[in-house]
């Protein structure tokens, strides 16, 4: 029977240091600040791609202006040697993706890669007197604008995870330069 007291002993020393470490946890825990919400975006300045953008492109890029100030530019990009592509990517208000592409790539390639796989409805909208015609798919929807006069052969794309009523959104605030 001596040797059994020992054995409790051990045990009952071990449970107690068990105990211990597992306070100290959650007392560390509880003094350490937690944010478990999303990161905050970073705004991007698109300037410098634009004007690059403008004075390389065969085609009238496109920009927004006038946005309010709840959309934030999150990526932009240029690529002179892949037919011209010109892509802008925003966070809407509400938190959803908006992004604008343009290419001189064929048409159905290029709206395929730029909408995600999205599909047109038949339906059009009128913006800023041009026909857009409307996408949708399982990630993004989008508006279409192709074979417009002053375009130089170039089909902008805006799509993302927006509403149309912000796809329209940002197709109205489009200027080509």
């Amino acid at each position: 029977m001596a040797g059994t007291s020992g054995k409790q002993k051990s045990a009952r020393d071990m449970i107690l240091s068990l105990g211990l470490i597992v306070l100290a946890a959650g007392v560390i825990w509880i003094f350490i600040p937690h944010d478990d919400g999303e990161p905050p975006v970073k705004r991007v300045d698109y300037r410098v791609e634009l004007l690059t953008a403008q004075r390389a492109a065969s085609y009238p890029v496109a920009a927004p202006e006038g946005l309010s100030e709840d959309w934030k530019a999150t990526s932009v990009r240029f690529k002179g040697d892949d037919s011209d592509a010109w892509h802008l990517g925003f966070r809407a208000p509400d938190g959803e993706y908006v992004a604008v592409e343009q290419s001189t790539k064929k048409p159905a390639a290029f709206i395929e890669d730029a909408s995600q796989g999205a599909r047109a409805t038949g339906a059009t909208q009128e913006i800023g007197g041009r026909t857009w015609t409307r996408y949708t798919g399982g990630r993004y929807d989008a508006l279409v604008l192709k074979d417009a006069e002053g375009m130089a052969g170039a089909t902008t794309v805006v799509a993302g995870t927006g509403s149309f009523e912000q796809l329209g959104a940002m197709a109205a605030a489009l200027k080509l330069a």
